[in-house]
């Protein structure tokens, strides 16, 4: 997986996809409309932000590119790749039970913190994206 040059797009399946951990400083975009809510996309080498309607969606450290992302009432959806291990965080239900997948394999339930915030973090290597899947309990 490359990085998203475009720094935001929309995918033909309807899923959105951004950030470009390649970039040496922090590039922005702003305004972004998809179905309805303005998104808002900060990323380069150390950090990637995602906002929607500005609230906190995503964020990584280091900067990873994010492609497919889905988000319905109960799951959050994507494959995230970078240059090295990341720990991304997600905005979702405060207090909330998730179990979180990664390629398909079940590594575990995790609950939300009261603000609503999940970390995660999982190994990474150039051009081998990781699929996430995110499902409430």
């Amino acid at each position: 997986m490359a990085a998203v040059k475009e720094l935001l797009r929309v995918e033909e399946d309807g899923t959105l996809s951004f950030g470009d951990y390649t970039l040496d400083k922090k590039t922005k975009l702003e305004g972004f409309e998809f179905q309805g809510d303005l998104y808002k996309v900060k990323t380069f080498a150390e950090i990637t932000k995602l906002e929607r309607n500005g609230m906190f969606l995503y964020e990584s450290v280091p900067g990873t590119a994010v492609e497919h992302l889905k988000v319905t009432e109960d799951t959050v959806s994507f494959e995230v790749s970078g240059k090295q291990d990341v720990q991304f965080t997600l905005e979702l239900e405060a207090d909330t039970e998730y179990t979180v997948y990664m390629n398909d394999t079940n590594v575990g339930r995790m609950t939300t913190n009261l603000s609503g915030k999940l970390s995660i973090s999982t190994e990474l290597t150039e051009n081998a994206p990781v699929e996430i899947k995110v499902v409430r309990v």
